[in-house]
This record gives structure tokens, C-alpha cells and sequence, in this order.
């Protein structure tokens, strides 16, 4: 291999970490939530959802209203307690551009409403950010 070449196991000493552009540490608590946990957190509440609305819709499956009940838990839950019950669940919250105040509605409403559209929540930036969060001004960190 030429001197000038790394592999790709190499740790890049110029490569900034997860989180550096948002001021938050590399590590530990306040630390950007990886993306394989979040899918995590985000299946946790899917499926608790579905099961909530198929409580009110069976015999018949729920359908579209697992999204209702998806949004209505999501919404409540961020806006109440900061964090969903997945996030919760994987030690996650959402981090608010003001610290310790409470997450505005309207920020929850957009947050969730991208987020089941699912594609913005796939298109994530250089700190591992999704674009629902960029346009709400949130992160999801580990708590």
C-alpha cells in the first residue's frame, strides 16, 4: 500500500466526530444516538402503535389508523416527556435547541409528520442528523 493511502479501518484524524458541528461530545451521555439504535427506538413505538390501534379496530387490522395512534403517541410523548417510549426504552431523548425548555408543538408536529414519511428521516447529515430533525432543530441523543 502507498504511503499516501489508509484503509478504510484507519480512524481519520481529520474526519470530525458524530454530533462536533452541534457542540455535543463524541461519547457518552449527550452524545448523538447511532442509527441502528434509533431503528431501534422507532420499531419499539411502530409496533406499540399498531398494537394500540388494533385494540380499537379488531377483529379488523388497523391499517392507516396505526399512524394516527403512531403520531398521537409521538406528538404527546415529546412534547410532555422528551423522549418517546422506544427512545426511552434504548436511553435516548430529544435534545430541544434551547436547553431544558419543553419542545414546542408545532417542533413535534413537523418532527413526527416527516419522520412517517420515513424517506426524511433516511437522508441524514455529516453529524448522523436526519432532515426531520434538521428542520425541527432537534437531535436524538443518548440520555
Amino acid at each position: 500500500m502507498d504511503g499516501d493511502e489508509r484503509s478504510p479501518s484507519q480512524a481519520d484524524p481529520q474526519r470530525r466526530a458524530r454530533g462536533a458541528g452541534l457542540g455535543l461530545p463524541a461519547d457518552g451521555p449527550g452524545s448523538l444516538a447511532g442509527f441502528g439504535p434509533r431503528i431501534g427506538a422507532f420499531l419499539v413505538d411502530a409496533i406499540a402503535s399498531a398494537l394500540a390501534a388494533g385494540a380499537f379496530t379488531a377483529p379488523d387490522l388497523p391499517g392507516n389508523w396505526s399512524l394516527v395512534t403512531f403520531a398521537v403517541i409521538t406528538v404527546v410523548s415529546l412534547v410532555w416527556l422528551g423522549q418517546t417510549p422506544g427512545m426511552r426504552l434504548f436511553g435516548f431523548r430529544l435534545a430541544h435547541p434551547r436547553q431544558g425548555a419543553r419542545l414546542a408543538l408545532w417542533r413535534a408536529v413537523v418532527r413526527t409528520g416527516l419522520l412517517i414519511l420515513l424517506v426524511p428521516a433516511l437522508l441524514v447529515d455529516a453529524d448522523g442528523r436526519g432532515l426531520h430533525d434538521r428542520i425541527s432543530g432537534t437531535a436524538v441523543i443518548r440520555d
